[in-house]
């Protein structure tokens, strides 16, 4: 079983509560009284986009124009193609001309690679590789893949062999591969964000794994954005509001590799080893990018590290539900 043919799904659910509308797998456009609603996948994941404008023609071009950009920018940051450029990028190991989108996400990569002391880190990919074969096997061992293999993938990770520029993009290493599966969906919500404001679009709500507000309800309230529960993802167990902010959650078994759910997608890049700290972490902050690479880099971090991260990028929210069931608001 290859990455490709393997459904990944970090975030665990999110429901617009206060519009009543479940944000669910369904592929259709539809507007009635200005607003337009669009359900399909993006990135592998469901994805639901929300836009209200007075005039309800206007709104379902705007949802057209951002269903394009969606699929534009996935063609370059998704491992379900193979014929991204991020595909073929790790295929060659180098991209010279590279789309300037690409670089920007990049460089916005080594950003929160910084931030988080690399506990965020894309070049975790090889990883990815060696769980996907280990467990594709029907006899594979339980107890995950042998320590040499492990040991060989992490030999290929780290974010200082990477060269980004607007010329060129350089894996350092001989075998590295990227995955933007833990910032790529943050960054085309946000994208998708800046076009509908842009085009004069001051209540909106976009789903595309991770969830980002502009502006508030046109009820006038808070968009109210459900957090499943871990253990049974049907109930919602807290609610948070948001008004131009953005949430992003990532959890364990989002993807498991074994029965067990002892191997998940998201990897501790020093051990090579799967996260077990936490059922699940969200993260609210302004722009839906940051909020997925912290929900990411924050399943391997304590509540003090994670307060820090926060408060040293300008603040935001984090909300844990630990192993033991109980929950925290950072």
């Amino acid at each position: 079983m290859t990455h490709n043919q393997m459904s990944r799904r970090r975030f665990i659910g999110i429901t617009a509560a206060a519009a009543g509308l479940p944000l669910l797998p369904l592929r259709h456009a539809s507007a009635a009284a200005g607003l337009a609603i669009w359900r399909g996948t993006a990135l592998g994941a469901p994805a639901t986009l929300q836009i209200h404008h007075q005039n309800a023609r206007e709104a379902e071009q705007l949802l057209k124009l951002s269903v394009r950009e969606l699929r534009r920018l996935e063609a370059m940051f998704s491992l379900y193609r193979d014929d991204s450029a991020l595909v073929e990028m790790n295929r060659r190991g180098v991209m010279v001309a590279p789309p300037w989108e690409l670089v920007d996400l990049l460089e916005q990569c080594g950003r929160y690679v910084a931030a988080t002391g690399g506990r965020f880190d894309p070049t975790v990919q090889p990883l990815w590789d060696v769980y996907a074969r280990h467990f594709a096997k029907p006899d594979a061992a339980p107890s995950g893949p042998p320590a040499v293999a492990i040991e060989e993938a992490r030999r290929l990770i780290g974010w200082e062999h990477v060269l980004v520029k607007a010329d060129r993009i350089v894996l350092g290493r001989r075998g590295m591969a990227l995955t933007l599966n833990g910032i790529a969906q943050g960054y085309v919500t946000d994208r998708i964000a800046d076009l509908l404001r842009a085009a004069g679009i001051s209540r909106s709500l976009i789903d595309l794994g991770e969830a980002r507000a502009l502006g508030s309800h046109p009820g006038g309230r808070p968009w109210l954005i459900g957090l499943a529960d871990p253990i049974h993802p049907e109930r919602v167990i807290d609610e948070v509001e948001l008004v131009d902010g953005a949430l992003a959650t990532s959890a364990p078994y989002g993807f498991r590799f074994d029965p067990q759910g002892r191997f998940n997608h998201l990897f501790e890049p020093s051990s090579g080893g799967s996260a077990d700290r936490y059922d699940s972490v969200s993260v609210q902050t302004r722009r839906a990018t940051e909020a997925d690479a912290l929900s990411t880099a924050f399943s391997f971090l304590s509540p003090g590290e994670m307060r820090r991260i926060l408060h040293a990028l300008g603040g935001g929210r984090a909300y844990v539900t630990t192993r033991e069931g109980s929950r925290l608001t950072l």
